[in-house]
């Protein structure tokens, strides 16, 4: 009766795993699903708990975090408005007490210049920041503008 108890433990922690999604759970249902094994083999009841601690201790202490690493790699690649940091445009509409139109990428954003500076349409420029829905810029070549 014991290793059937173990064995439902075990299957409960592991199938609640997904709805958490930490891997915690999962490595104490493997722990139990072992300390069912261990009773089924005829371990009696106070050192199948010793089983289920230590396996329990091991496995989230040594294989969850080698396991997280393994499947919690992130991509490098930036995505969305922070794809665009450095990014070069060039002015549309020329950038003038804090308002213009630059294109970035084939896509027109409103711009303004990250120094008091105003940018001349045709002024090759670089993204520094995306704020909101403008586009913080500065020339590309601080020479020309």
């Amino acid at each position: 009766m014991i290793p059937l108890i173990w064995a439902i433990a075990g299957v409960v922690l592991v199938v609640a795993e997904v709805l958490s999604g930490e891997l915690v759970l999962a490595m104490l249902g493997v722990a139990a699903l072992g300390a069912a094994a261990a009773s089924a083999l005829g371990v009696p009841l106070g050192p199948d708990i010793a089983v289920f601690g230590v396996l329990s201790a091991l496995l989230v202490l040594l294989l969850r975090p080698a396991v997280n690493r393994r499947l919690r790699v992130h991509d490098p690649v930036n995505t969305g408005t922070r794809a665009l940091l450095g990014a070069e445009g060039e002015v549309v509409e020329p950038i003038a007490a804090d308002t213009g139109t630059v294109r970035i990428n084939g896509a027109l954003w409103s711009a303004r210049a990250l120094h008091d500076d105003d940018l001349a349409a045709g002024t090759a420029v670089v993204v520094v920041e995306i704020s909101g829905a403008t586009a913080v810029v500065t020339a590309a070549d601080p020479g020309k503008g």
